[in-house]
């Protein structure tokens, strides 16, 4: 599995507003991928303004085959709420849980 771990800067009077709009935008496009598995979405305690967005891929192969034209459709659809995060990559390399 991989993890696309994305970084936001969300000011905090915007949080409540901005995880409704990402969540009907790009959580349910998401979900319609090849390969997704699940994502979570992160604040830490000591740094409110900053979201991070967990995304796990049951492989790479399955994340990066979402063409490029519809990424800019989604994006577009977040109209103002858009926000260009950083982003990282993860490798699972144990997972108990897992059968």
């Amino acid at each position: 599995m991989v993890i696309e771990f994305l970084t936001f800067g969300i000011e905090s009077g915007e949080l409540k507003e901005w995880l409704a709009v990402d969540e009907r935008t790009w959580t349910t496009f998401l979900a319609r991928q090849d390969g997704f598995v699940s994502k979570q979405t992160w604040t830490g305690r000591d740094a409110p303004g900053v979201v991070h967005a967990v995304i796990t891929w049951r492989d790479e192969a399955g994340w990066k085959s979402i063409p490029a034209a519809d990424l800019r459709a989604v994006d577009a659809s977040m109209g103002t709420w858009l926000r260009t995060p950083t982003c990282r990559t993860f490798d699972v390399i144990d997972d108990p849980g897992r059968p």
